[in-house]
């Protein structure tokens, strides 16, 4: 079964084939961070403007990879929540459009539900799902606008234990690589300049990570460093960027671990485009084996908004009996509940 995948929740416009809810035919991604660079963060008139202009070429781009046409489409899907009303407005209503026009089947995804189960797709033995020695299962999805801390059962199974209170933890990044005059997006950058720095040279905050719930707060972090930098004008960069992303890191791994520990999960997964950071994936890998847990991580091209993902959790919708009336409307602000 051919699921065609549309996802423009923020600045990322991308189309993607996949069958049976496993094997990516393909999978396209369009970047605007050229053009919300110069802004230093996403403005969302420019996004929907792109996403406009773009979403055309990208769904044929994308049959085209996969060397399909519009023919051999069983199933459409779209992101439908969380993410910018105007940008997810352009994805929803042209696979609807596509729906109605090639009389298929149409299906609404929430594209953090989307996060949480992108670790399984390219693992041979997760074809059909996940594997019964992976659940249940910590999932940790942590990127600009999300940090979900949620315990899996199964595809659809899922209990949220813990968020943040305040900042992502990927907002937390580019708002401190602004502050140290570091380009956008500032993740990338934090993580490049960490490398060439002291994680231990300064001790910031590790905010509720010895609380006993599994709920994250970064703004304290952020304003640490700002009084850090203010106090301390000469410092390091490349020392603030290791022990900032450090304080960040331990936060999110000890978090997930634990919370693995307690409910006696088998495995931790992380997906969004934190988890990308090479410190994080180094210390979840390792924290991980240290407690005899498994680690999944999606690879990067998934990590990120895409459309692979949206378009796989939509086939074990479809599996259950689940699709969308084409009456749906975007949900900019909807959370990660069971039924998402």
């Amino acid at each position: 079964m051919n699921i065609l995948g549309v996802e423009t929740s923020c600045d990322e416009t991308s189309a993607a084939v996949v069958c049976d809810g496993a094997r990516i035919l393909s999978n396209i991604v369009s970047s605007q961070i050229d053009v919300h660079r110069p802004y230093g963060g996403v403005v969302p008139e420019l996004a929907s403007r792109n996403h406009l202009q773009l979403v055309d070429v990208v769904i044929r781009d994308a049959l085209a990879a996969a060397q399909l046409t519009f023919a051999n489409i069983d199933v459409v899907a779209a992101t439908y929540g969380p993410g910018l009303a105007s940008s997810l407005l352009i994805g929803l209503n042209v696979a609807k459009g596509m729906a109605l026009t090639l009389e298929k089947p149409f299906i609404g995804v929430n594209h953090v539900e989307a996060h949480m189960y992108s670790p399984w797709l390219l693992s041979d033995d997760c074809a059909n799902g996940p594997p019964a020695d992976v659940l249940p299962m910590i999932s940790l999805v942590v990127s600009g606008g999300h940090t979900i801390l949620a315990l899996v059962t199964g595809i659809g199974q899922h209990k949220i234990l813990g968020q943040t209170m305040d900042d992502a933890a990927g907002e937390a990044f580019d708002k401190v690589a602004k502050l140290l005059g570091l380009s956008y997006p500032g993740g990338p950058e934090i993580d490049r300049l960490a490398k060439h720095g002291d994680r231990d040279a300064i001790a910031f905050p590790r905010s509720m990570l010895d609380d006993p719930g599994y709920d994250f707060s970064f703004s304290g972090l952020k304003t640490s460093v700002l009084y850090y930098v203010r106090k301390n004008p000469q410092a390091s960069v490349a020392d603030i960027c290791a022990s900032f992303q450090e304080a960040v890191v331990d936060v999110l791994v000890g978090k997930a671990v634990r919370a693995a520990v307690e409910n006696g999960a088998r495995a931790v997964s992380a997906s969004g485009g934190v988890s990308i950071n090479s410190r994080f994936r180094e210390k979840l890998g390792a924290a991980c084996a240290g407690h005899g847990l498994r680690a999944l991580l999606a690879p990067q091209e998934l990590c990120t908004d895409n459309a692979a993902m949206i378009a796989a959790l939509a086939y074990y919708k479809l599996r259950d009996g689940r699709t969308s009336n084409l009456s749906l409307e975007v949900a900019p602000s909807i959370g990660l509940g069971v039924d998402s």
